[in-house]
């Protein structure tokens, strides 16, 4: 049974591949599918952090990695370069859980 989900998922990967090749090139070179394409890696990274920081099964939380974001967050409006962030943010979020 598990043999079967994985070919599923491989053909269709493969066939989700074929699609996007299949597109025209007049389809790809629309300004509002570069727009999207900018945009979509961004609001799927957000996503994944928001779903990260504050979920915990089946619920909402607000927690230590919630701290540890927001000190991220600020960090990055100062310009902070971005091993400086996850140190802040690391830092933050083991101050507050110790706390």
């Amino acid at each position: 049974m598990m043999w079967a989900g994985i070919a599923v998922t491989a053909v269709g990967a493969y066939l989700l591949k074929l699609a996007g090749l299949s597109i025209p090139a007049t389809v790809l070179e629309h300004p509002l599918v570069h727009r999207v394409a900018d945009l979509l890696p961004v609001a799927l990274l957000a996503a994944l952090v928001a779903v990260q920081v504050f979920g915990e099964q089946q619920s909402l939380v607000l927690d230590a990695r919630a701290a540890g974001l927001g000190a991220a967050v600020v960090a990055l409006l100062l310009r902070a370069p971005f091993i400086v962030v996850v140190l802040v943010a690391a830092l933050t979020a083991g101050i507050v859980r110790m706390l």
